[in-house]
Protein backbone atom coordinates (compact mmCIF):
# COMPACT_ATOMS: atom_id res chain seq x y z
CA UNK A 1 0.00 0.00 0.00
CA UNK A 2 3.09 2.24 0.48
CA UNK A 3 4.46 1.88 -2.70
CA UNK A 4 0.65 2.90 -4.74
CA UNK A 5 0.67 5.70 -2.43
CA UNK A 6 4.16 7.25 -3.02
CA UNK A 7 3.58 6.11 -6.86
CA UNK A 8 3.49 9.84 -9.33
CA UNK A 9 -0.20 10.76 -10.46
CA UNK A 10 -1.07 10.16 -14.06
CA UNK A 11 -1.44 13.03 -15.47
CA UNK A 12 -3.10 13.09 -19.30
CA UNK A 13 -2.14 15.67 -21.53
CA UNK A 14 -4.92 17.27 -23.90
CA UNK A 15 -5.04 16.25 -27.32
CA UNK A 16 -4.38 19.31 -29.92
CA UNK A 17 -6.18 19.42 -33.08
CA UNK A 18 -4.43 19.40 -36.43
CA UNK A 19 -6.51 21.54 -38.83
CA UNK A 20 -7.23 19.71 -42.19
CA UNK A 21 -5.49 21.22 -45.51
CA UNK A 22 -8.06 20.81 -48.66
CA UNK A 23 -5.43 21.21 -51.32
CA UNK A 24 -6.91 23.53 -53.65
CA UNK A 25 -6.61 21.54 -57.12
CA UNK A 26 -9.35 19.49 -55.09
CA UNK A 27 -11.59 21.98 -54.86
CA UNK A 28 -11.50 24.62 -57.40
CA UNK A 29 -13.90 22.15 -59.94
CA UNK A 30 -16.28 22.13 -57.35
CA UNK A 31 -16.13 25.84 -56.59
CA UNK A 32 -16.41 26.37 -60.04
CA UNK A 33 -19.58 24.48 -60.53
CA UNK A 34 -20.94 25.70 -57.50
CA UNK A 35 -20.43 29.40 -59.25
CA UNK A 36 -21.88 28.41 -61.94
CA UNK A 37 -25.09 27.13 -60.98
CA UNK A 38 -25.50 30.31 -58.91
CA UNK A 39 -25.55 32.11 -61.85
CA UNK A 40 -27.64 30.36 -64.24
CA UNK A 41 -29.87 30.89 -60.81
CA UNK A 42 -29.23 34.17 -60.60
CA UNK A 43 -30.40 34.55 -63.83
CA UNK A 44 -33.48 32.77 -64.16
CA UNK A 45 -34.65 34.85 -60.82
CA UNK A 46 -33.28 37.96 -62.07
CA UNK A 47 -33.12 38.35 -65.71
CA UNK A 48 -35.69 35.72 -67.37
CA UNK A 49 -38.53 38.08 -68.89
CA UNK A 50 -38.50 40.58 -71.52
CA UNK A 51 -35.82 40.58 -74.30
CA UNK A 52 -33.43 38.23 -72.69
CA UNK A 53 -35.84 35.38 -72.05
CA UNK A 54 -34.75 32.02 -73.23
CA UNK A 55 -38.57 30.28 -72.41
CA UNK A 56 -41.22 31.93 -74.06
CA UNK A 57 -44.13 33.02 -71.93
CA UNK A 58 -43.69 33.95 -68.39
CA UNK A 59 -43.77 30.43 -66.60
CA UNK A 60 -40.42 30.59 -65.43
CA UNK A 61 -41.27 34.05 -64.10
CA UNK A 62 -44.49 33.17 -61.84
CA UNK A 63 -42.35 30.44 -60.50
CA UNK A 64 -39.54 32.29 -59.28
CA UNK A 65 -41.99 35.54 -58.62
CA UNK A 66 -41.68 35.33 -55.05
CA UNK A 67 -37.37 34.87 -55.06
CA UNK A 68 -37.05 37.93 -56.67
CA UNK A 69 -39.08 39.75 -54.52
CA UNK A 70 -37.18 38.41 -51.75
CA UNK A 71 -33.68 39.69 -53.43
CA UNK A 72 -34.76 42.96 -54.61
CA UNK A 73 -35.60 42.44 -58.28
CA UNK A 74 -38.37 44.53 -59.76
CA UNK A 75 -40.68 42.71 -61.65
CA UNK A 76 -43.74 44.84 -61.97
Amino acid sequence: MAEAIASPAVTSTPAIAVPVSLPVRAVLPWAAFAGILMLVALYFVGAEQGALSVFAGSDVHEWVHDGRHLLGFPCH
